[in-house]
């Protein structure tokens, strides 16, 4: 069974890498990127009709950690499982795909924006969310707003953030990492600029470093 330990490792991680991918051929050249910039980890959200080949493609490098995003419907939990995701992420709070993610055996993080939401994840016992869409929904003031009442659950906001407010939503605690599209864009992609891929990631990786010895100092 696949547990807490991959939420652990996306937690030590820090930043996780939201990708949008429509080419299953430019995969294995995005995970050596990732790999390269010190970043072994990428989240393939289900928005294009070849997103799962894609999924399979980065899943079959065994040093990757890779998990499939924008999941909307119990069915695509199992299929996304067939094709080597070891976590699930949803955009909103979905009783049925939770509830086939604990079936299976998966960590899901499920989407969060209100305390009702939170309060539905915690009845279903989640100890990790994702806080989405994180800037849209008003940043890290509405995070810690939300997180002051829900001691221990543990949030990964996602949406809008870019390398410039990595370091500041880290340095709140209830923070287990931070998901970040821009990373990986489309025209990173298209352009295939694995060179640009691999740079942002390395700083990302300096970014996590240098807010987590702030935060032990």
């Amino acid at each position: 069974m696949i547990g807490p330990p991959v939420l652990n490792r996306l937690g030590d991680l820090g930043v996780i890498p939201v990708v949008v991918i429509d080419d299953p051929s430019r995969a294995a050249a995005l995970g050596s990127a990732l790999l390269l910039g010190g970043l072994p980890c990428a989240e393939v959200t289900l928005r294009t009709d070849t997103a799962l080949e894609s999924l399979r493609a980065l899943a079959e490098n065994p040093d990757l950690l890779v998990g499939a995003g924008t999941v909307l419907r119990p069915a695509q939990v199992e299929a996304a499982l067939r094709s080597g995701a070891r976590y699930i992420v949803s955009p909103g709070f979905s009783a049925s795909v939770v509830s086939e993610c604990q079936r299976s055996g998966v960590p899901v993080l499920p989407g969060v924006a209100t305390a009702t939401e939170i309060q539905a994840a915690l009845e279903a016992g989640l100890e990790a969310v994702k806080f989405f869409p994180a800037e849209a929904s008003g940043g890290l003031a509405a995070l810690k707003a939300l997180a002051a009442p829900f001691r221990g659950l543990r949030f990964v906001p996602t949406g809008g953030i870019t390398a410039d407010g990595l370091a500041t939503y880290l340095a709140e605690p209830s923070v287990l990492a931070v998901g970040g599209s821009w990373l990986v864009s489309a025209n990173m992609l298209a352009a295939q600029d694995f060179v640009r891929i691999t740079q942002l990631s390395a700083a990302a990786v300096q970014i996590v470093r240098r807010a987590r010895e702030a935060a032990d100092a």
